[in-house]
């Protein structure tokens, strides 16, 4: 834990953003060099303008990459593209309408000039391939559209980002990303300068470019999904922090056009974010599943000493994708308290979905949500970390709700249809108001119910050095690699390299016990792999977990 952790940001900490805007047009990235190469992760490619990983080469490259994809899919229809807050967004969305206008590509911006949250992104494109209609959402077929979010989502001011969503809304597959990033850097070694782009004024006055009013679609159809008359009757007082993120905007919408009793905590916007204050490391990250990313709004919830001023605050990333959940007699909750929350909640009041509608979560995620769903009766789809694999259920009513460890979820609507195919930062943040309103409970009085009915557990991620090569070899893992028969004084009942929801490689190792799990999956950035784990049997038990959970890791490694 960093020193200053949790105090206010300090000029010394802050970007200078000419700097960073610079590079992006400055520096031509070094093809050859695999830091600068154009890589998709789990939320598309990322990477900072000063380190030449994320300048205007690799969004050339990787917009005509996409136009490429498109035409391979027979993808014709419209493509959606938004925005966050961070200072490289803007020209990185710049030059993506240049080269999507030159290739012909109908692209539709936001109406206000302004930003776009991922959700409101995958809620147009779910919109405009039918979702909610009876014909239900169209993934095969003439007139399709997809989508770009350029962002990093919760990562540093440094950083940029660019994300697909094909058809279906959600976040592309590895079958979409592994393609357009092996072409976009096949572009980058044989001349991105080649690609036709059309300078910017004349991109946005072309004939197939147009405007659409992202923030009204979305923020009407709340409606929908959440029981917004709950919250206006029930008078439930809302504090929304943007986090200087791309939800700004919405979050005033919302309480306007919906009548809610909602504060806006904090509508600044700056690309350096100068009022964060520091997350655990010291370094700005607007992480709002951190304690110390929000602090300042945890210090207002205490209302210095008094009462709080709002019954229910929220928090959310640059591109409000997650979520933060902040109650007068809990604190910060932890995201995987509230995502068992949320499923308890929601599966016992929706009564329109469907009586076989599951419950996804990722294998990291808590086992109480495994507890919740036994309670509830409803079946459990453990998948690989990403979210882009609840989209198939999500899309079709067979998945309910989808959750990650990390503060990202959505569910359906109450007519049980499709809602996002993306994680959903706003709908989980107003999702706990309607809980309060419709229960008279806070979120964390209903987890310490959650907890006297199933147990509490004590839940923590560690990292652990590796090499690259360890790295790979724990990513390739069989079973019969794990020679241990207990863990921490229980014995295992299961190894697992493949997700019992899908069969989908974990890339990494699960081991449980009745009590306890821990699962271990190398970093895609740094020479460590991660150990995430949780017992059922406090904090001691944990911590001997966590170490056992290590040795059974180096043994089958080798090492």
């Amino acid at each position: 834990m960093h020193e200053r952790a949790g105090t206010t940001a300090l000029p010394e900490d802050l970007i200078d953003v000419d700097q960073v805007l610079s590079a992006y047009y400055d520096r031509t990235p070094d093809v050859d060099d695999p830091a600068q190469q154009v890589v998709f992760g789990t939320s598309g490619h990322r990477g900072s303008s000063l380190d030449g990983a994320f300048n205007e080469a690799h969004i050339v490259a990787t917009t005509a990459a996409i136009v490429e994809y498109r035409r391979s899919q027979r993808i014709d229809g419209p493509l959606y593209i938004g925005r966050d807050t961070h200072a490289l967004s803007e020209p990185a969305w710049r030059t993506a309408v240049e080269v999507l206008a030159a290739a012909g590509v109908e692209v539709r911006v936001d109406a206000r000039d302004s930003f776009t949250p991922t959700p409101a992104v995958s809620h147009a494109i779910l919109r405009a391939n039918g979702a909610g209609t009876t014909g239900g959402v169209r993934t095969e077929g003439p007139g399709r559209a997809d989508g770009i979010v350029v962002t990093p989502s919760h990562n540093p001011p440094r950083d940029g980002g660019f994300k697909y969503n094909p058809p279906h809304g959600g976040p592309a597959g590895s079958d979409a990303t592994s393609v357009i990033a092996a072409r976009a850097n096949e572009i980058l070694r044989t001349g991105w300068e080649k690609v036709e782009r059309v300078p910017f004024e004349r991109a946005v006055a072309a004939e197939t470019t147009r405007r659409n009013d992202y923030l009204t679609a979305y923020v009407d159809d709340l409606a929908n999904v959440l029981d917004l008359d709950a919250i206006r009757d029930a008078g439930v007082r809302i504090g929304a922090d943007p986090l200087g993120g791309a939800s700004v905007e919405y979050w005033a919408a919302v309480g306007e056009r919906h009548g809610l009793d909602l504060t806006v905590v904090n509508p600044e916007v700056d690309p350096r974010w100068s009022f964060m204050t520091l997350d655990w490391d010291g370094k700005i990250r607007m992480d709002c599943s951190s304690p110390s990313a929000m602090a300042s709004l945890r210090r207002t919830m205490e209302g210095d000493g008094g009462a709080a001023p709002y019954d229910i605050a929220t928090g959310n990333d640059a591109d409000s994708d997650r979520h933060g959940i902040v109650t007068p007699d809990g604190g910060l909750m932890n995201p995987n308290h509230y995502l068992a929350v949320a499923i308890d909640y929601l599966f016992r009041h929706r009564k329109d979905w469907p009586a076989s509608a599951a419950i996804g979560k990722t294998l990291v995620s808590s086992a109480l949500i495994d507890r919740v769903a036994a309670g509830l009766g409803r079946t459990l789809i453990e998948v690989p970390v990403g979210f882009k694999y609840f989209v198939p259920g999500l899309i079709d009513g067979s998945v309910g709700f989808g959750g990650e460890e990390s503060a990202g979820a959505s569910f359906l609507r109450t007519d049980g249809t499709v809602w996002t195919t993306d994680k959903d930062g706003i709908l989980l943040a107003l999702l706990a108001s309607e809980i309060l309103a419709v229960t008279g409970k806070s979120p964390s009085r209903l987890h310490g119910e959650l907890v006297e009915r199933y147990g509490a557990s004590a839940y923590a991620r560690i990292d652990a050095a590796a090499t690259k090569a360890q790295k790979t070899k724990l990513g390739k893992l069989q079973p019969s690699d794990v020679a241990a028969t207990d863990l921490a004084g229980e014995p295992i009942t299961d190894r697992l390299v493949d997700a019992p929801g899908n069969g989908e490689a974990i890339g990494g190792l699960k081991v449980t016990t009745e009590n306890a799990w821990f699962a271990a999956r190398p970093s895609g950035t740094e020479d460590v792999y991660k150990i995430y784990a949780e017992s059922f049997r406090g904090e001691e038990h944990l911590a001997q977990v966590q170490a056992e959970a290590k040795q059974v890791v180096d043994a089958a490694l080798g090492e």
